[in-house]
Parts: C-alpha cells; sequence; structure tokens
C-alpha cells in the first residue's frame, strides 16, 4: 500500500498497513500522533521531506534502504538510545535475549510492530527492563516467569492475540501501566482490564488487571492445595491399601509357615511313632530271646549243678592231696637231712630224730603199717 501527497489528512494515521510512503515535491506535514501506527512502513521516497525520518527512526530512504534479515537482529547496540533500546519494526520472530541482557542499561524496550507469537521464558530474565513495549505482534501467550520481571512499570500488549494472562502475571508488583486494547481476551479478563485510551486509564487497567490476577492466583493456589491434598489422599488411600495387602501377603504367608510347620510336627511324629513301634518290637523280639535264653541257662544250670559240686570237691581234695604230699615230702627232706647228715647232731635236729624215732616205732605197732610192710617185702621177693 502507498500513500500519496492527495490523501484527506484525516487518513493518514489510519493507515496501519502502508509500506511506502512517496512526499515527492509536495508539501504535506506529519505529526508523530498521525503516523506512529504505521508500522509496516519500511521506505519513502522524498524530495524534500525535511525531517521526516525523525518519525520513523527504522525507515531509510528507499535509495538507501537495508533489509533486514528476518527473525536477526544484527548492531543491536546501534539500536539504542540513551536508556531505550529499539528494535521495533525488525521483522523478529523471536526476541534476542542472550544479546539484550549484554545492556543492563537499556530498561526501555521498543519490540513493537514484529512477528513475535511467543516469549520464551528466558525472556524473562532481563530483570533490570522498567518499560516493555510489545504492541502489534501476534503474541497468543506469555511465560509463566512473566512475574520474575520484578521492576516492569510499563507494559504494552497492544493489538496481539491474548486471550489470557499467566497466573504469574501477579507478580508484577512494580507494574503501573499497562495496555490490553485489542486483543482477544476472555471476559473476565476483558472486564478487569477496560479501555486504555488515556493515561489514567493504562494505569487503572494495570491496577485492575493486577488485581484480577491475584484472585486468579490465589483461586489457583486454593487449586493447587485441593490438589495436593486431593493426591495426599489418594496416596495416602493406595499407601493403605499397599499396607493392607502387605498385611495379608504377610498372613497368608504366616499361615503357610504354620500349615508347613503342622505338617512338618506330623511327619515327625508319625516318624517318631513308627520308629517307638520299631523299638517295640525289637525290645519284644529281645525280651523274647532273652527269655529264652534264661530258660536255656536254667536248664543248662540245673543239669550242670551236681557235675559242678563233684568237680569243686575233686579240686578241693587234690588240692589237699598235694599240700599234704608237699608236708610229707618236706618233713621227710628234713628228717632225711638230720637222719643221714653229719647234721643229726645239730640241736634242732635232735628232737626230730626222738620223734622221728617215736612215730616209726607207733606206726610199726600199727597193724596197717605192718600189713602195708608185708606187702612190700612180698612184692620184692
Amino acid at each position: 500500500m502507498a500513500l500519496t501527497a492527495g490523501a484527506h489528512p484525516e487518513t493518514r494515521h489510519a493507515v496501519t498497513q502502508l509500506r511506502l510512503l512517496a512526499r515527492a515535491s509536495n508539501d504535506v506535514d506529519f505529526h508523530p500522533l498521525q503516523v506512529r501506527n504505521i508500522c509496516e512502513l519500511t521506505a519513502f521516497n522524498y524530495t524534500t521531506a525535511v525531517g521526516l525520518d525523525r518519525f520513523f527512526p527504522s525507515v531509510t530512504s528507499e535509495e538507501q534502504h537495508i533489509n533486514m534479515i528476518k527473525g536477526k537482529v544484527e548492531n543491536i547496540k546501534d539500536k539504542i538510545d540513551g536508556n531505550e533500546l529499539d528494535l521495533s519494526l525488525s521483522n523478529l520472530t523471536e526476541v534476542p535475549v542472550k544479546e539484550l541482557a549484554a545492556f543492563p542499561k537499556a530498561t526501555f524496550l521498543d519490540l513493537s510492530c514484529n512477528n513475535l507469537t511467543t516469549l520464551t521464558p528466558e525472556f524473562c530474565s532481563l530483570t533490570h527492563l522498567i518499560k516493555i513495549d510489545l504492541s502489534k505482534n501476534q503474541l497468543v501467550c506469555l511465560p509463566e516467569e512473566i512475574g520474575q520481571l520484578m521492576n516492569l512499570q510499563h507494559l504494552d500488549l497492544y493489538n496481539n492475540k491474548l486471550k489470557q494472562l499467566p497466573v504469574g502475571f501477579s507478580q508484577l508488583k512494580s507494574l503501573k501501566w499497562l495496555d490490553l486494547k485489542d486483543n482477544p481476551l476472555e471476559s473476565t479478563l476483558a472486564k478487569a482490564a477496560g479501555d486504555c485510551l488515556d493515561e489514567k486509564q493504562c494505569k487503572q487497567c494495570a491496577s485492575r488487571v493486577l488485581q484480577h490476577m491475584k484472585v486468579l492466583q490465589e483461586e489457583a493456589d486454593k487449586e493447587r492445595e485441593r490438589r495436593l491434598l486431593k493426591e495426599r489422599e489418594q496416596e495416602m488411600k493406595k499407601e493403605a491399601k499397599q499396607r493392607e495387602k502387605e498385611a495379608r501377603e504377610r498372613e497368608a504367608q504366616k499361615k503357610k509357615k504354620a500349615e508347613e510347620k503342622e505338617r512338618k510336627r506330623k511327619e515327625y511324629q508319625a516318624q517318631m511313632a513308627a520308629l517307638a513301634a520299631q523299638e517295640q518290637q525289637k525290645k519284644k523280639r529281645e525280651e523274647k530271646k532273652k527269655r529264652a535264653a534264661q530258660n536255656q541257662g536254667k536248664k543248662t544250670a540245673s543239669e550242670s549243678v551236681p557235675k559242678a559240686k563233684r568237680s569243686i570237691c575233686s579240686l578241693f581234695f587234690s588240692l589237699l592231696i598235694k599240700l599234704l604230699l608237699l608236708l610229707i615230702v618236706g618233713v621227710s627232706s628234713v628228717l632225711a637231712v638230720c637222719q643221714l647228715t653229719e647234721l643229726r647232731k645239730e640241736a634242732f635236729c635232735v628232737p626230730l630224730n626222738i620223734h622221728f624215732e617215736e612215730t616209726v616205732r607207733w606206726a610199726q605197732g600199727l597193724e596197717v603199717v605192718q600189713q602195708v610192710i608185708q606187702k612190700m617185702s612180698d612184692f620184692r621177693t
């Protein structure tokens, strides 16, 4: 779209789609308020358009027009004027946060008339910003972290595609000025925002929206608490069920162990009973054998008692005879020594010889001895 010098002055502030402005040799005067909405203007042709460039600082003449790379801004330092960084009309699709962070003294950031659809959470790290102009973009949402912009006082969101604001918006405690016009806001937020046609209304908009968002924040906190409470209750129920399950499993295991123990006890008792029966039978057999042996022993003893008595008597008589013979031999030896050797005259032999001679005379007087002597004499002859 192009605007020539013949255009009616009252329409000049409404040509928001204007891209080329040809002033030629016409004497057309422009006021900043009339042309501030011409966001698409990228070049103009002029002959004596003195001072027009002060209304369009980002627009050069057609002969000197420089096209900017879409989505990228080069030479940001050249865009800084005092504390203002002007990146409007730059065809941006994303904000160069890393580059902007290098200039903390630029507290006013103008990003109007670009192609921004979202802001990254990193954008909210630019906490040095006091004033931000995001008007005439394609923003459909703001990051939840926007509440981190603690120093933000002025926020222009005019002519975007916002339907609602994040709950974190309520944390912008320094916000004093807000414009939400020409956004498809949901009804309650639109009612809270109201109009922003002058300074007073924009300040009231900031106050009312912050209050509205604080209410939403409180409701969200309560909802989160209810959700957490519900989750805790569910977790407790789950833990209780788990404990009941574990208790049942323990009880089942305990019962199983008891049954197994009872089975083993019965098996052991059966084994012991069998062993006892075997032992009893063995004992009975042994007792039977013992009784049989005893009976046999009694029978044998009864038969062997006379023999034993006879044997004992024979043994005693034999021993007695041997002792007697030994005594006789001993006495005979002593008598022989005392009768036949030179010892007969000794004192201990004299009595023995006397007794021997008396005994011989006594024996000779006995009839039995005389018979024995006679038989011996007969035997010699």
